[in-house]
């Protein structure tokens, strides 16, 4: 007996749901068109949630009762597009409408907003926000006590500076949201010095944090130049020496060439071929300009200022010293995780920038004092040492952020010369190094030019970090004590090197190599790059600001494109943003609260670590090319960043939050790069105008007709050669509010640049100064109930 089958039922077609009718029921491809914007799928959320309103569908009636929707929603009705289509099938749930006519379905044809380089709304945090129209100021993330130390007057670089003492930016929340906004109206490349103050935290700070000598003690002096140090002539030194990619006849490589590069204004550039261990002054080219620019030999990826105690940089005549890690060749190319056998030849260089007049010279006398006044003192740079290593090329240089200088002294027979500070790198071999730098004007012979170079080799270091499972890449610095280091196997490793250092008391002492370290995390995937303490103090039970214990809290990203947030004392990172670039750099900006780092499409972006706003950031600018490197100041709120391209550029990270305003979203390109395949030669151009950001909610605003007719003026191919990209950039950060604005950067083609920059206000001309000046803007006088001008804040 056979069995009887189940009666076959029609079945609704998801068209009939939906709403679209089909007479003809023949099988074929869909004839619905799609709009343009409309990925085709079903789960595709709407760009924005439409009211019930908009829709046609009427409060009152009960079928609609399943819809979820809220009257709270009093968005404007967008463009709207109705297909029309006889209904078929059963009564369908959702949004249609119900009377006469055709039922419609309601799509949108407004196209998804774009921002600079695309479509990308990805957040990686969960807040609400208040408005759509909002954007978050910086806010800090501890409270200092006491107060600080401001300018009084025009800083000089290679003199004393007057300074006054004043309210700290946390003293109340007005001098915050005063200070906040007063730093948005600077439209210039560098800080105002009018509000330049130092905003860093080290635990070792002595009593009240009121000058930079207790903010920025004296570290490390029972550590000493290891003995073993020797003179070298110029043919010796050679080996150690950058040199270029062709040999010679005998099977040498050859001196690095000179470099020929025209600079000077547009459309009237002067071409100048500068030699290895050369500097000039940009104001032979440009009147008034305050750069310089030197030729290292071969591309740097390490550069670093070093830091100086205020009795060091008045005993040394405030010469300021940059510490430059060249590589062996311009077509030298590192490996990740592959390490060099020592004796790996390299060199470590230091520059230094000193006063062009003589300090006897100007103390006395009219004639002193009229050049002076007349013609600023704009200093001259040269090359003061060059150290021979054998632990290859620095991928990273960094001294120790606090000054650890040491006397001259003599033990038994030998004698010891001053320490400059402590300068640490990884280096090729794999190896985390820490050197005893010793100062150049105390072992100079008398004998000396000082036209060229002094060369000595150091054979051993003070402490060498080594892991046999991988290899060291990036390291930062939370104080004088504790380093993190990244790694290439995605791990971090912190050392307390502060404990290992107090044990140095002899010049014959041996390399410290046998350092654990006190936390080792995994953390990423892939090669660490860029490390940031966020340096603010941990709390106590009672929620008090403990100044002397070590930070915790460690950013970091990686070649696998994730940026980490992690808390030492938990043993895993926070993934905070995931981008499909590789991470090359971070920063800690004391004034942002937060690191600041790259984002997707080489956009870079601004991230709050305060728990009340964790996870959020605006954009700050976007290159053309890649970024290499970011800088932050502990002294001011302007951000540096060198990208492939070519381009050195700075911009405000205390912009504005209020859209529309009077005060433009700069970004001020300091100089770019230029490279000729043809000629082999290279060209500096500068003096841009400053370049207006787009905001990001103008440009999500489909209706900005300002926005569409604006011209894009700048068109790149995507494609630079690897000789102009500005590969790392750094702020002086260790040589007190004068040396703020003093900026440094190296390129692929070896030719370094320091400039000094500094501000302007919005409405200079009018000597217009927010809250009427800079003593209402601290709540210093009496009148303290002064208002921002109305002027500046539209």
């Amino acid at each position: 007996m056979s069995r009887a089958l189940r009666p076959r039922k029609s079945q609704p077609s998801y068209a009939s749901l939906a709403g679209i009718g089909n007479d003809n029921n023949e099988a074929g491809p869909s004839t619905i068109s799609l709009d343009d914007n409309s990925s085709g799928s079903d789960f595709t959320p709407e760009t924005e949630t439409k009211s019930r309103k908009s829709r046609g569908v009427d409060e009152k009636e009960e079928g609609d009762e399943g819809d979820g929707l809220s009257d709270e929603d009093d968005e404007p009705p967008e463009k709207l597009q109705i297909l029309s289509s006889k209904p078929s099938g059963p009564k369908p749930k959702g949004r249609v409408r119900k009377g006469k006519g055709p039922v419609s379905v309601v799509k949108s044809t407004v196209s998804k907003p774009t921002t600079l380089s695309g479509s990308f709304r990805r957040q990686m945090y969960v807040l609400p926000t208040p408005s759509v129209h909002h954007r978050h100021r910086a806010v800090p993330l501890y409270s200092v006590p006491g107060r600080v130390e401001r300018l009084v007057s025009r800083p000089s670089l290679f003199s004393n500076s007057e300074v006054v003492l004043t309210n700290n930016f946390t003293m109340n929340a007005t001098i915050i949201d005063r200070l906040n906004k007063a730093w948005g109206y600077n439209v210039g490349p560098g800080p105002i010095w009018e509000l330049i103050e130092d905003r860093a935290w080290f635990k070792e700070a002595q009593g009240l944090m009121e000058n930079e000598r207790n903010r920025r003690p004296k570290v490390h002096e029972n550590v000493f130049v290891p003995k073993g140090w020797s003179f070298l002539n110029v043919e010796e030194a050679s080996m150690y020496l950058p040199t270029d990619d062709v040999t010679t006849e005998e099977g040498n490589f050859r001196p690095p060439p000179e470099i020929p590069c025209s600079f000077g204004p547009f459309g009237s550039q002067t071409v100048r071929a500068t030699e290895m261990f050369t500097a000039f002054k940009m104001a032979d080219f440009i009147p008034n300009s305050s750069a310089h620019v030197f030729n290292a030999g071969a591309p740097a990826w390490g550069i670093d200022w070093c830091p100086l105690h205020p009795d060091t940089r008045e005993e040394n005549g405030h010469t300021y010293y940059l510490a430059v890690g060249p590589l062996p060749s311009p077509s030298h190319s590192p490996e990740i995780g592959i390490r060099v056998h020592r004796p790996s030849r390299a060199c470590i260089q230091i520059w230094g920038l000193s006063s062009d007049v003589d300090p006897a010279s100007t103390s006395r006398g009219r004639k002193g004092r009229a050049n002076t006044a007349s013609e600023p003192d704009t200093g001259t740079m040269r090359c003061e040492l060059v150290i021979c290593i054998d632990s290859g090329p620095a991928y990273e240089l960094k001294w120790c952020p606090l000054p650890s200088p040491s006397v001259q002294t003599i033990i038994g027979e030998h004698h010891t010369p001053r320490k400059l500070g402590l300068l640490s790198g990884t280096f090729e071999d794999g190896s985390f190094v820490i050197f005893a730098i010793p100062d150049p004007k105390d072992i100079a012979p008398p004998e000396h030019d000082r036209t060229g170079p002094l060369y000595i080799r150091l054979p051993e270091p003070v402490l060498r970090i080594e892991m046999e499972e991988t290899c060291c890449w990036s390291i930062d610095w939370a104080n004088s004590e504790v380093v993190a280091i990244g790694m290439t196997n995605g791990s971090i490793g912190v050392y307390d090197v502060g404990s290992a250092l107090k044990q140095v008391d002899d010049i014959s002492s041996l390399p410290i190599t046998d350092l654990l370290p006190t936390h080792y995390l995994n953390i990423h995937q892939a090669a660490i790059r860029a490390l940031a303490w966020i340096r603010a103090p941990t709390n106590d039970r009672l929620g008090e600001p403990r100044f002397d214990e070590d930070p915790i809290v460690l950013g970091s990203g990686g070649s696998d494109g994730v940026v980490c947030l992690t808390n030492i004392r938990s043993g895993h990172g926070s993934v905070m943003n995931r981008t499909r670039d590789v991470i090359n750099s971070m920063s800690y900006s004391p004034y942002g609260g937060g690191p600041v780092t790259v984002d997707h499409d080489d956009v870079v972006k601004a991230y709050s670590a305060s728990p009340k706003m964790l996870g959020r950031g605006h954009m700050l600018v976007e290159p053309s090319g890649p970024v290499w490197s970011i800088s932050s100041s502990d002294f001011h709120p302007q951000l540096a960043v060198g990208a492939a391209d070519g381009t050195c550029t700075t911009t405000n990270l205390l912009r504005s939050t209020r859209r529309g305003g009077s005060v433009p979203f700069f970004a001020h390109k300091i100089y770019q790069l230029d490279y000729n395949r043809i000629t082999k030669e290279y060209r500096m151009l500068e003096q841009f105008f400053p370049q207006e950001t787009q905001d990001r909610g103008a440009a999500n605003n489909p209706n900005n007709i300002k926005l569409k007719n604006a011209v894009n003026s700048e068109q790149g191919t995507g494609v630079w050669p690897r000789e102009v990209g500005v590969q790392r950039v750094v702020w002086n950060n260790g040589n007190g509010l004068a040396a703020a604005g003093m900026l440094a950067s190296a390129t692929g083609s070896g030719l370094c640049r320091v400039d000094v920059l500094s501000g302007r206000w919005l409405k200079e001309k009018s000597v217009k100064m927010p809250y009427g000046g800079i003593e209402d803007i601290r709540l210093e006088g009496d009148n303290v109930g002064y208002d921002m001008d109305v002027d500046y804040d539209e």
